[in-house]
């Protein structure tokens, strides 16, 4: 039925490449279990493959199967509780076979628009979900800094002070970003994939910051997006500056031990927030 992309699940942890491997047989049982025509070519992103599909009653769909993870395993809940306000709406789960049944969605993301415009999307999605208590299901934010030689003393020091700011418990999609929002049918725009974390809106700005970094005009740039991500979602700058240093050094960390090109990136962006 379907066709796993080469390589696909190799970076994904201990298991990955086995249940890569078994992903047709998956796809296969959880069609059947549906009653689903597949419709069209499969996609992929990091952790999850998707295919559309039909619904018996020919409703258009996606059937996505998800790597299970810590980040992952409460995907279902979040979608849940969005209830479909300002996100993709689940039609039916099943745990055993990692499985979601989505509604379809235009592949039009917000990374095709106006980064202006796309803010203020992602900027009245995060105002909608203000309200929204995670319950206890959803993991809390825990601190994971460690040292490295690459990151200088002091700008961990400051990471792990900004790290010790008090919790909230609303519901946060800690990987919302332009290119997990995408053009709906009963709305204009829907959020996709997402990370549940119980906490504070503001830990989520990172992402904004560090996509289409290339757009931005040096360390001014930075700080007017930076403004009008807390402007567009009413966030308190504080908060909001805090969590970001200690996400881009803790990012820029992974980014070095993985070798990833976003390092730097994320150095840029730690050393603003720390400078601030």
């Amino acid at each position: 039925m379907i066709t796993v992309p080469e390589g696909f699940g190799e970076s994904l942890g201990d298991g990955a490449e086995a249940w890569a491997a078994s992903l047709p047989k998956l796809a296969t049982k959880a069609c059947a279990r549906w009653r689903l025509t597949p419709d069209g070519a499969l996609m992929n992103g990091f952790c999850a493959v998707v295919l559309p599909v039909r619904q018996a009653d020919g409703h258009p769909a996606v059937l996505k199967l998800t790597w299970v993870d810590e980040e992952t395993e409460h995907e279902p809940l979040a979608l849940r509780l969005y209830d479909g306000a300002g996100a993709v709406r689940l039609l039916d789960h099943d745990a055993e076979l990692g499985a979601l049944l989505l509604e379809r969605l235009d592949p039009h993301s917000l990374d095709d628009e106006p980064v202006d415009l796309a803010i203020g999307v992602i900027g009245e999605l995060m105002r909608r979900h203000r309200g929204l208590q995670a319950p206890s299901e959803i993991r809390r934010f825990s601190s994971e800094l460690v040292d490295h030689p690459a990151v200088p003393p002091k700008l961990l020091d400051a990471a792990r002070a900004a790290g010790t700011r008090p919790m909230g418990t609303t519901l946060v999609n800690e990987d919302l970003h332009y290119e997990n929002v995408l053009r709906g049918h009963r709305e204009p725009w829907l959020m996709i994939d997402p990370k549940p974390l119980s906490g504070d809106l503001e830990f989520g700005v990172l992402p904004l910051l560090r996509n289409r970094f290339d757009e931005m005009d040096g360390r001014k740039g930075l700080a007017d997006r930076f403004h009008a991500v807390c402007d567009a979602g009413e966030l308190d700058e504080d908060a909001a500056r805090d969590w970001t240093l200690h996400r881009a050094v803790t990012n820029w960390i992974w980014c070095l031990e993985e070798d990833d090109e976003h390092a730097v990136i994320c150095a840029e962006i730690a050393g603003w927030a720390a400078s601030t």
